[in-house]
């Protein structure tokens, strides 16, 4: 297959008019001279971006990651290609510790069918706070566990890629220190200050779950667990740009302060992404879905419904962030963080041809997954 005259995004970050080729699963020239038999695809006047990695999302289309049923990941992961997220590493959340093991078996022994790539798990609890639970639920709760968190990674076949913990509870910086090798750690629903916060990075934290939510705000006096990331060159940071978890001018503010490079968007999205409005489940909780907003019944919001593709639209038409870097962190961050990045998250010889086409509207116009067009 050849895309021709694509304005294609590139390693360094820039739109180049040109042509790639592909060979079975894999780009094999990029930007190069292209001869050949096979499809031709003209692209002229559409951008050509890589597949989209949404590493924190729970589920969708009324299937979600706890479920844990081989049907609910086959509608999760068919449902986030048609969207053009090509990559997925969805949360379980804080539920009984036997339902949880059952979780991670499941996806363990998943079997792809097609659709988004099932690439990793994030581990969003129970090692949090319960005074910033959101809407987590709060008898599930539990100290730091390395050996429950064996089991769960044994149980999940290493697919485990973020773990989620409140870095001021009881044995968490011997957890990084016992688990930093292996995955990433992000601080999250937590109620740290700022130097605790330091502490677990100066252990190995090296993330911020869904920067501003779950978390203390950024105070002059006590910048708490935002200002200790953000001083910390080796954090990256989550952001929900959904239009309800974080104002435009605070998303303009988090690209000045951590560049884009350091910024990682996620949908966060819940089983109710893609349906009606109306009443859903989180976590064993019940959830109110009114557009995008999705709440507890105590006004508690409880992820998100909308998809990571219309969060990146969101940053570009709303929040005024240059496309380039709205792309960079829909693909390439989120592939770096949890060590998928040598597969995919960029356009380059001998990586995944997981691509989407984008009218200058930035509206679908194809979806290619190893190669092949997907419906959209």
């Amino acid at each position: 297959m050849i895309i021709k005259n694509a304005d294609i995004f590139t390693p360094d970050h820039r739109f180049v008019q040109g042509d790639v080729a592909i060979t079975g699963d894999r780009f094999s020239t990029v930007l190069e001279e292209t001869n050949g038999d096979g499809q031709v695809v003209d692209a002229a006047g559409l951008y050509m971006i890589p597949g989209l990695v949404d590493i924190h999302f729970h589920g969708c289309k009324g299937a979600d990651m706890c479920d844990g049923t081989q049907e609910a990941l086959d509608i999760i992961t068919e449902y986030e290609a048609s969207v053009g997220v090509t990559s997925v590493c969805p949360a379980t959340m804080t539920i009984p510790k036997d339902e949880l093991l059952a979780v991670m078996k499941n996806a363990g022994a998943y079997s792809y069918k097609g659709g988004a790539h099932l690439v990793g798990i994030n581990m969003e609890g129970p090692f949090i706070s319960a005074s910033k639970k959101g809407a987590q639920a709060a008898e599930n709760i539990i100290p730091c566990d390395y050996e429950y968190f064996r089991q769960l990674q044994d149980a999940a076949g290493g697919l485990i890629r973020l773990v989620d913990i409140a870095p001021e509870e009881p044995g968490a910086m011997e957890f990084i220190d016992r688990t930093k090798s292996e995955v990433v750690i992000s601080i999250a629903h937590t109620v740290s200050d700022y130097d605790t916060a330091c502490e677990a990075i100066r252990h190995g934290a090296s993330h911020a779950t869904h920067l501003y939510n779950a978390m203390p705000p950024l105070n002059h006096r006590n910048p708490g667990v935002i200002g200790a990331v953000r001083d910390s060159e080796a954090c990256h940071v989550e952001l929900i740009c959904d239009g309800v978890h974080v104002h435009p001018s605070v998303i303009r503010a988090t690209f000045a302060m951590f560049g884009a490079e350091r910024v990682i968007l996620i949908s966060d999205s819940m089983r109710a992404t893609g349906l009606e409005d109306g009443e859903y489940t989180l976590g064993g909780q019940p959830v109110v879905v009114k557009g995008n907003l999705a709440t507890l019944h105590d006004g508690t919001i409880a992820g998100s419904a909308t998809n990571l593709m219309d969060c990146m639209r969101f940053v570009v038409k709303n929040a005024g962030i240059p496309l380039e870097d709205a792309v960079i962190c829909a693909t390439e961050n989120p592939a770096r963080e949890i060590g998928i990045f040598d597969q995919t998250g960029s356009i380059q010889a001998g990586k995944k041809a997981d691509f989407v086409l984008l009218d200058k509207e930035l509206n679908i116009v194809g979806i290619y997954i190893d190669g092949k067009e997907q419906p959209c």
